[in-house]
């Protein structure tokens, strides 16, 4: 019994001799032989760092690429990393800083200011291209506590279409502050255009990488393996319905003059061009150190090239408002087809000469009257429109029911097309003119004879270049229009744009009027004022417009839809200070016309074009 207490105290010993020994072993593996144990046990921190994704791409319609990403990259620091012996003058000529960059007060900042640690990571430099970064790169590891942060801008392969595409910038505070944790201080955000209209598909989603640092905020290594960590996820490429060659030639057309073109598809409402004048290389507001110049310049340039005419400038439109006043008034029964009105070279009532006209043939009917853009014939026509047959007295009906057709044209209201800061024109209701005739004068009454001028689109009437352009396009149709857009689709899904972009929206004027008008407007063309708009084989119905400017020259005014039947486009232009329409504006609507049906201008029109664009109307500008 002795002896067999005894073993079984002998066993026991072992055990545990044993077992202390496993413990001693493994104690001596994690704490001296295995040092990956004892740097996660110095471990103290979870950075939680932004992985940012690529912006999405824009291309035109035919799959030519607009605006691209380029890599830059944000200098990180981390300031109690830095060595005490770090090379200042290496890191300027590596990384080309300028000679006017402190670099201490870039390492340096204001330790009891909240928003800097010196154990927490902060922009060093920013905005670095990979083409200056590369060499510092292969010297990374001669600078300790400098972490790069790769980002993307934008490139642009062309210098075209600046104004619809906008630019990317740094959120500001309002907009951090608003986005409910979208968005951080640097973050990069769309400005203008089709980046600002379409942030929310471009931008993409962030990534997030975890990782291990030390107490004194050195990195160690992928937090659980990396486990945890989500992968950027890049922007959608967006396909607009931008013709890009047709976007460029405009452009070139419109050289040295200030103005817009407006070009659309009818039957869809695609924006197939968008110039406005004078415009600028969209690279110089790419992100770089450059940028902040290059911004102030446009900013002081007289010009205003930052200034989108297109749809942010209100014009009168001038004679080519005269097809939508016969329109209504053939609508309302204010006029005949057939109604004829004689001209004197002037507009004339009570024997008193009120609005001058050119000299033409008689109109005799309503294609004639917008073949010869007679003043005297549509004062006449808005007059009876507003009249009525008893409404002199109370013109407020009349010019009521005008309006009503005035908005199904999309005036005086925001088309809504797929770009910031569109404005919405206007025209004057009878309140207008109630309120500001009594401000004139208590009491005082107006009729049709003293607001005459918005029959041939003067006066109070303002409207912007896309306006017109629909105008044409709803003419073109004989009647609708889709509200004109610039996004064609998202890569992988190309037909998911807003619905908005694809309900017909319907004028509710007979189609029979319409053709009516389209054959004036092709007479115009033919045997009119828009005889340099006429293109050999392409049937182009236009109008003319010469609107009335007191501060200098006349305004140029063309617009115009092509072939007559089964349109493939329909387009507004717009010259500032360039005098008659069929001088410039009717000209160069007519070769966009043809560069996009054609796909070249024919030679005998070759002297045309190189009139176009060799003319500098810069200096008419008053």
């Amino acid at each position: 019994m002795a002896d067999q207490n005894i073993q079984r105290q002998y066993i026991i010993r072992l055990f545990f001799a044993i077992s202390a020994g496993v413990l001693i072993a493994r104690a001596l593996q994690l704490q001296v032989l295995d040092s990956s144990y004892r740097n996660k046990a110095d471990a103290t921190a979870i950075d939680e760092q932004i992985v940012y994704p690529a912006r999405g791409t824009i291309y035109d319609r035919n799959g030519k690429i607009l605006v691209y990403n380029n890599p830059t990259y944000d200098l990180m620091v981390t300031y109690n990393q830095v060595s005490p012996d770090l090379d200042k003058e290496a890191l300027r000529d590596l990384l080309k800083i300028d000679s006017a960059v402190n670099i201490e007060e870039n390492l340096n900042k204001n330790w009891r200011d909240p928003r800097f640690s010196k154990s927490v990571p902060f922009p060093f430099l920013t905005k670095i291209s990979a083409r200056d970064f590369a060499p510092f790169q292969e010297r990374l590891y001669e600078f300790p506590g400098f972490r790069p942060v790769l980002r993307h801008v934008r490139g642009y392969p062309h210098i075209n279409a600046a104004h619809l595409l906008g630019y990317i910038r740094e959120v500001n505070r309002e907009e951090v502050e608003n986005s409910e944790g979208e968005y951080l201080p640097g973050d990069y955000i769309g400005s203008g255009g089709l980046e600002l209209s379409y942030e929310k598909e471009l931008r993409g989603k962030k990534g997030v990488s975890f990782v291990l640092k030390d107490n004194l905020g050195r990195e160690i290594e992928a937090y659980n393996g990396g486990e945890l960590d989500e992968p950027p996820e890049s922007g959608r490429d967006l396909i607009t319905t931008i013709d890009l060659e047709l976007q460029a030639y405009g452009e070139e057309l419109m050289h040295q003059k200030i103005g817009s073109i407006v070009a659309i598809d009818p039957a869809t409402g695609e924006v197939l061009a968008m110039v406005s004048t004078p415009t600028y290389d969209p690279n110089v507001l790419a992100i770089d150190r450059d940028r902040g110049k290059a911004y102030n310049e446009l900013l002081q340039n007289p010009n205003n090239p930052l200034f989108d005419r297109s749809i942010m400038a209100q014009y009168p439109p001038g004679s080519l408002f005269k097809p939508v006043v016969a329109l209504i008034g053939l609508q309302t029964g204010a006029i005949t087809p057939d109604r004829a009105v004689s001209c004197g070279g002037a507009y004339f009532y009570n024997g008193m000469r009120l609005t001058g006209c050119h000299g033409h043939p008689h109109c005799y009917n309503v294609e004639t009257g917008i073949q010869y853009s007679c003043n005297a014939y549509f004062v006449t026509v808005f007059r009876e429109i507003v009249d009525g047959k008893n409404n002199f007295y109370n013109p407020q009906r009349g010019l009521d029911t005008f309006n009503h057709y005035m908005h199904q044209f999309g005036l005086y209201q925001k088309l809504g097309i797929d770009l910031p800061r569109e404005k919405k024109g206007f025209y004057p209701t009878s309140k207008f003119y109630d309120d500001y005739f009594n401000r004139q004068q208590a009491g005082q009454k107006w009729n049709s004879v003293w607001i005459r001028s918005l029959g041939i689109g003067q006066g109070e009437l303002l409207l912007t270049n896309l306006q017109m352009a629909n105008i044409a396009a709803i003419i073109a149709n004989r009647g609708f229009f889709y509200t004109p857009h610039l996004a064609r689709g998202l890569m992988g899904d190309e037909m998911n744009i807003p619905e908005e972009f694809t309900r017909k929206r319907k004028v509710d004027i007979k189609k029979e009027y319409f053709d009516l008008v389209a054959n004036g407007m092709e007479k115009v063309v033919l045997a009119g004022t828009a005889r340099s708009a006429f293109i050999p084989g392409i049937s182009v119905c236009g109008k003319t417009g010469t609107a009335e400017n007191p501060h200098g020259k006349d305004h140029s005014i063309f617009f115009a839809f092509a072939p007559k039947d089964n349109p493939k486009i329909a387009i507004a232009v717009y010259v500032e200070n360039a005098g008659f329409g069929g001088t410039y504006a009717a000209p160069i609507a007519s070769l966009m016309i043809e560069k996009l049906i054609n796909g070249k201008i024919d030679d005998s029109r070759k002297w045309l074009e190189q009139r176009i664009m060799t003319a500098n109307l810069m200096d008419a500008k008053p």
